[in-house]
């Protein structure tokens, strides 16, 4: 599997923006995984799909890669689309909503 490219989105349940402005570069799998038959844990013996390597821009990341010749992917991420909204909108007297509280 190629490698992938992408950066990493904002949690849904906070409002940070924390690790979401770097770009992560992850191996895809080239081996295949196996269930062990005592424990029943999932390994491989493709310790290269552990890594993830952090890269301040995109292009520094495609760049490694072609660098090392790994095939990849790039995800781009989609856009935040931000409206801005305004408290005393709450209380307008041309509100179209009833009120619920």
């Amino acid at each position: 599997m190629p490698a992938r490219i992408y950066r990493q989105p904002k949690p849904a349940g906070q409002s940070g923006l924390a690790g979401t402005r770097e770009w992560v570069f992850e191996y895809g799998q080239s081996a295949p995984r196996h269930q062990d038959s005592l424990m029943g844990w999932t390994g491989s013996s493709d310790t290269r799909a552990q890594l993830k390597l952090y890269f301040s821009s995109c292009d520094d990341a495609v760049a490694y890669a072609q660098r090392e010749h790994i095939a990849f992917e790039v995800e781009k991420p989609a856009e935040r689309i931000l409206a801005p909204k305004v408290y005393a909108d709450n209380f307008a007297s041309n509100r179209i909503q009833n009120w619920t509280h």
